[in-house]
């Protein structure tokens, strides 16, 4: 089992910046890829971003390109989602999740999810 613990939602104004953290545990996170989704109200929950959490590369939502950064650090054994210029459609709930894997392309899968973390963008 994995354990995973999101933190650092809240309300930002249009143009601001904030940073989710995930916190994950219960297993070797070596061979696997951590994701960030998210679902906004009356919409279906959508693929953000992912890592291979032994390095290498990213994969990101277009609408998020440019503007998001995921990293992982394996000494916290955390996974990072740092959003800059937000806009207010960014508001939703965030979601991180787990699947096992060596490549972050796939967005179906994920095995594991975080409780979220709410992120509301004001214009």
């Amino acid at each position: 089992q994995v354990q995973l613990v999101e933190s650092g939602g809240g309300l930002v104004q249009a143009g601001g910046s904030l940073r989710l953290s995930c916190a994950a545990s219960g297993r070797t996170l070596s061979a696997y890829v951590m994701g960030w989704f998210r679902q906004a109200p009356g919409k279906e929950r959508e693929f953000v971003a992912a890592i291979v959490w032994s390095g290498g590369p990213t994969n990101y939502a277009e609408s998020v390109k440019g503007r998001f950064i995921i990293s992982r650090d394996n000494r916290e054994n955390t996974v990072d989602l740092q959003m800059n210029s937000l806009k207010p459609e960014d508001t939703a709930a965030y979601y991180c999740a787990a699947k096992r894997g060596l490549a972050p392309w796939g967005i179906h899968g994920y095995d594991y999810w975080g409780q979220g973390t709410q992120v509301t963008v004001s214009s």
